[in-house]
């Protein structure tokens, strides 16, 4: 694609937001958009065989293979330069992004919370944690959340957000279920936005037009 949204993916496990995003572009619900390339810090990673499965380049790049945090910065950059990505999906990638890639990127790598932030957000809280703190705060809602990347753990302006139900007899497992399936509503639709010109950040303020 010449123009739009030229995305790179950053996934450690499955990769099933990845997929929704996917099949948005393809069944053309989002246009203006591709994905260039699928990074993973995690070798075995489902989003990875996925992206092999679709023509995707697929790239294993982790901190561990480098002898600095410059280094790895520097060869993830020229990456993402060389694939020619302009945006940033994070679909469940469980390392932090460096500073270096947010200031090449600003305002341009979008994230979704399995709550509703700025509640059960921060280091630490992710996957099942979340939603056992929400169940243990006997919260009568949760959701999910896309958010802007900043500097700071879930902290960026929020996007979309949608709201399910907690149920009494709601384990985190369950609960995790009910905001996964919302997280595939509205992660697609944020890209859509995006790749419509639809979002204005200013600083932690957003304008949204649908």
């Amino acid at each position: 694609m010449n123009d739009g949204l030229k995305i790179a993916v950053f996934a450690s496990g499955r990769g099933t937001n990845f997929e929704a995003i996917l099949k948005a572009i393809r069944e053309c619900s989002i246009k203006g958009a591709g994905i260039v390339a699928v990074i993973s810090n995690n070798s075995g990673a489902g989003a990875l065989e996925t992206a092999r499965n679709n023509d995707i380049p697929a790239l294993h790049i982790s901190r561990t293979q480098f002898e600095s945090d410059g280094a790895f910065d520097a060869h993830l950059i020229g990456a993402l330069e060389k694939h020619g990505a302009n945006f940033i999906v994070l679909a469940g990638y469980m390392k932090r992004i460096s500073p270096a890639v947010i200031a090449k990127f600003r305002n341009r790598i979008i994230n979704i919370h399995p709550a509703l932030l700025p509640d059960f957000g921060g280091k630490g809280m992710y996957g099942d944690r979340v939603h056992a703190a929400v169940i243990a705060s006997r919260a009568k809602v949760s959701g999910a959340t896309v958010h802007m990347v900043d500097e700071v753990y879930d902290h960026g302006a929020i996007i979309i957000q949608k709201t399910v139900p907690v149920s009494p007899n709601d384990t985190p497992e369950t609960l995790a279920e009910k905001v996964l399936k919302i997280e595939h509503e509205i992660y697609p639709e944020a890209v859509r936005m995006f790749a419509e010109g639809k979002v204005h950040i200013n600083g932690k303020k957003v304008s949204t037009a649908h």
